[in-house]
């Protein structure tokens, strides 16, 4: 059986979506008004609630069932 060699992301997943979603803002700021446009800043806006989720889910304040 062969080992997998798996690289652990060094930035956590909020700082990667709130990354991801300022590239794609930033892509979308070049480009004229239209769906293609549209399309990219809906994924900016989903990268973003993603990485806000990502967040309040972690929160201490947030307690598990009981």
């Amino acid at each position: 059986m062969t080992t997998r060699h798996r690289r652990k992301p060094v930035d956590t997943l909020e700082a990667r979506l709130a990354a991801e979603a300022e590239r794609l803002r930033e892509q979308a700021s070049l480009l004229p008004p239209g769906a293609v446009r549209d399309e990219i800043l809906r994924k900016a806006r989903q990268a973003e609630t993603g990485s806000q989720m990502s967040e309040w889910l972690r929160s201490p304040g947030l307690q598990p069932p009981s």
